[in-house]
């Protein structure tokens, strides 16, 4: 099967004048390897979308520079845009096809977790890539880990699990955890609470009755008082 191949060209401008390039939609790049000498590169952004969709970091991809021969290399730490999603800078690490070379490798989980399906656990993945080292033809686009074997809470799969080709090898602990249940953490009852507004419009309220209340009861005094005027007279004429 042919491999992706994508065209670049020498890069000229360097610094904060990369700008320019990317508003013509020229991604800037950069080639680097053993026993090689680093070159500032520049590729038409859609074109190297196109490849990078088909090879990811993994897969082989041929470059060619200027018309020159075919070089073998990987595409590597991709730089993209926090809001727009847009690459911003890449790396292309050209190899030897004949010596073992280190590449992150993204794992996936499949199957269904028994914990899950009778929702005893949540499933967290606690590992989503590891790197391998293994001929550049023979790196993996991904790696596979089956969460089927997950039936209880605490239950773990570990890097020892991955299953990968022969002349692979992980290049990380065995028994580092890839994914695990987790116990359900116990909804708490959530007690509705006033907002600030209710609070002050309780609040007025509140003070309106008391002093509703106060106005009512110092009129029930003066009627009381009133009362008691009028009937002082009326004694003292008896009295006579």
């Amino acid at each position: 099967m042919a491999r992706p191949k994508v065209v670049v060209q020498k890069r000229k401008i360097l610094g904060r004048k990369v700008k320019q390039l990317r508003r013509e939609g020229i991604l800037p790049a950069n080639l680097f390897g053993k026993k090689i000498k680093s070159q500032t590169l520049q590729v038409n952004q859609k074109d190297f979308l196109k490849v990078f969709d088909k090879a990811g970091e993994t897969g082989l991809v041929d470059l060619v520079i200027d018309k020159q021969k075919v070089r073998p290399v990987l595409i590597s730490n991709v730089q993209v845009d926090p809001v727009t999603d847009d690459p911003l800078h890449v790396n292309f690490h050209q190899v030897n096809l004949k010596e073992k070379t280190v590449a992150a490798v993204e794992i996936s989980l499949v199957g269904k977790s028994p914990a899950v399906e009778k929702e005893e656990g949540v499933l967290v993945q606690t590992l989503s890539e590891v790197e391998v080292e293994a001929l550049p033809a023979n790196l993996p686009d991904h790696l596979e880990i089956d969460v089927s074997l997950l039936k209880a809470v605490n239950d773990a799969v570990r890097v020892k699990d991955l299953k990968v080709g022969k002349g692979v090898e992980i290049k990380a602990e065995a028994n580092e955890i890839v994914a695990k249940i987790s116990a359900l953490t116990k909804e708490e009852e959530v007690v509705p609470q006033e907002t600030e507004a209710e609070g002050e419009e309780a609040g007025a309220e509140e003070k309106a009755e008391s002093e509703e209340g106060k106005e009512v009861k110092e009129k029930k005094e003066g009627k009381e008082e009133k009362k008691e005027e009028k009937k002082e007279p009326e004694t003292q004429k008896s009295s006579k």
